[in-house]
């Protein structure tokens, strides 16, 4: 990593400014950087050298090979922001460069400080569900802030707990001694494996967890993880990409299909409410930033039809 690169100067430069959730470089002078929702164009000129040993430096640092045959790398850099690149061969020239930034002020529900909108009493029913152990899905569209969410959620995990953390690129921050983190490996990767989320899942269950933790469910691992949460792994928490509390459920459900079995939806559908006790919606607006919208209980079924109540929505849960 050569700090001399304008690249890594940018950024550097960038980690002193307050309230910065996105960088993204489409060519050496159309620069953007998101903040409190808006995107901004930066008046900087990179040049088209400084980028690609950018990206080198990226890939050799996350293990990853980047060429024609291998043009995404999706990682992290040394500040654990995620960063995902596509080769200049499928773009119009230039290297497209995708950076999520954390908020490195909120590492738990007691530094909240208003974040995500949270009252005190809802931080402490919060609390209250992961001393439960009870099983949490964090729910959202891009940019709303699951991970940084999840973050929060598991620093309220006991310390003498076992916890199984699996990721495609390491985003989660937890600081239980007795934790294993896996990861997936990619066909790009420098040693060839090809790990999937789904084999870290199955063996998982082989590691004697206390609670399995998902960075985000997005394929036929969810089969796996929704049969731990029933057979005694309690306190297991993912993250899963959808708008609503009713999406993320029907989401749950089309990921079950891709494991290929042939199960009637009602005994799909009875996996899913028997597991989850928990939806935790998130949402953003430019009026409210990232906030929680609605925490919802999964209570049980009715018919081939699985039932919530709302227990809080975002007029409810704010200051």
């Amino acid at each position: 990593m050569k700090m001399t690169n304008p690249v890594w100067a940018l950024l550097k430069d960038l980690t002193k400014k307050k309230g910065i959730t996105e960088i993204i470089i489409n060519s050496p002078d159309f620069v953007f950087i998101e903040r409190e929702g808006e995107l901004i164009r930066l008046n900087v000129d990179l040049d088209a050298k400084s980028i690609d040993e950018f990206c080198s430096d990226v890939a050799k640092m996350n293990r990853r090979k980047f060429d024609a045959l291998n043009p995404i790398i999706d990682g992290v850099l040394p500040d654990t922001s995620r960063i995902n690149v596509i080769s200049k061969e499928y773009t119009n020239g230039h290297p497209a460069i995708t950076i999520r930034k954390y908020l490195r002020s909120i590492n738990s529900l007691d530094t909240l400080d208003g974040a995500f909108l949270l009252s005190n009493k809802w931080i402490r029913f919060l609390k209250a569900l992961m001393t439960a152990k009870l099983n949490i899905l964090v729910s959202g569209g891009t940019g709303v802030g699951k991970t940084t969410f999840l973050n929060v959620l598991l620093q309220e995990i006991a310390p003498n707990e076992r916890v199984v953390v699996m990721e495609d690129t390491q985003e989660l921050d937890i600081k239980i001694p007795n934790t294993v983190r896996l990861f997936t490996g990619h066909q790009s990767s420098l040693n060839g494996l090809n790990l999937t989320m789904r084999d870290l899942v199955k063996n998982s269950l082989r590691m004697r967890p206390d609670r399995i933790i998902i960075g985000e469910v997005r394929g036929p691992e969810a089969f796996d993880l929704l049969q731990a949460m029933n057979t005694g792994h309690e306190g297991s928490m993912c993250t899963v990409h959808s708008n609503s509390t009713v999406e993320s459920l029907m989401r749950l459900e089309n990921l079950l299909l891709l494991t290929g079995y042939d199960l009637p939806i009602k005994a799909t559908r009875y996996q899913i409410q028997s597991a989850i006790d928990y939806v935790i919606q998130l949402d953003k607006d430019r009026a409210r930033g990232r906030f929680v919208a609605e925490i919802s209980e999964v209570t049980g079924m009715e018919g081939d039809r699985i039932l919530t109540q709302q227990i809080g929505r975002a007029s409810e849960l704010g200051l």
